[in-house]
């Protein structure tokens, strides 16, 4: 139940902006593109253990088409890649959180400084930890059957080796990352200005 809120008052909305804006083909190309490019990352890295691309990507597709093009890229990734990897009633925390990951370098106060490496690298750590934070509270309600304190402080106790690797692997591919998305993504907006 606490899932199907979470997709109803936090996905839902998003998806009704992106219906009712005007249609543009080459945008709904770019965003299967970049959510193509975030399901095969989380499938091609999936023998080792949360070391993926997943989060990069996603900030990269916020950062460069917008704070609504990321969101969608962000909680379309998750509900496709888990049909590889599962769907359950974390994939609605996995939508809303990956969702909110990639909208936040795209909204216009963050958008110009996370386009510097200092800034994004220090933003991949966030959001790392961001990442657990939020899906923790996910845990813990599966742990207890509702959410708890307890549980929530002993979820994050429990992630801290996870979100590690987390923050390690979100540096590491913004790094390799953005230089070739960020020019591409650029260049469509410089010469097609989808987004």
């Amino acid at each position: 139940m606490i899932s199907a809120v979470i997709t109803l008052f936090a996905c839902l909305p998003f998806y009704f902006a992106y219906e009712k804006r005007e249609g543009s083909i080459r945008r709904m190309v770019m965003l299967a593109v970049m959510t193509t490019m975030t399901v095969t990352g989380r499938c091609v890295f999936a023998p080792v253990p949360y070391f993926k691309p997943t989060i990069s990507i996603v900030i990269l597709s916020g950062l460069y088409m917008g704070p609504e093009a990321g969101f969608l890229v962000g909680s379309l990734s998750a509900v496709i890649s888990n049909i590889f990897f599962g769907q359950g009633p974390w994939t609605p925390f996995q939508m809303l959180t990956w969702g909110i990951i990639a909208m936040i370098p795209g909204l216009p106060i963050f958008r110009k400084t996370l386009r510097h490496r200092i800034p994004l690298v220090l933003y991949g750590i966030f959001a790392g930890m961001a990442y657990s934070w939020l899906m923790d509270i996910w845990t813990a309600i599966s742990w207890y059957g509702s959410f708890t304190w307890e549980g929530y402080r002993a979820a994050l106790i429990s992630a801290i080796p996870v979100v590690v690797v987390y923050c390690i692997s979100n540096v590491i591919f913004l790094m390799i990352l953005l230089k070739p998305i960020g020019e591409k993504l650029e260049r469509i907006q410089i010469k097609h200005g989808i987004f």
